[in-house]
């Protein structure tokens, strides 16, 4: 059986498990604050990546296109 407890050792534990929950309430903010950012981060790439699909003459599918249709203008 355990001895009974002081409340000065409570107030140890109390405040520890404060300290804690400061430290891993800012931490989870840190997290949030990333997968925002990171997430804002995809959004503008898949934009860019759709913009250029659009650019190429057969709408990004990576048909097969024929090597005559690579030669510079000259030819």
């Amino acid at each position: 059986m355990k001895p009974p407890m002081h409340n000065a050792d409570i107030d140890k534990r109390l405040m520890d498990l404060e300290i804690k929950a400061s430290f891993t309430e800012d931490l989870v903010e840190q997290l949030n604050q990333t997968i925002f950012q990171q997430q804002q981060q995809i959004d503008a790439l898949i934009r860019e990546v759709s913009q250029l699909r659009q650019q190429t003459p057969d709408g990004g599918t990576g048909g097969f296109r024929s090597l005559r249709d690579e030669l510079p203008p000259h030819y």
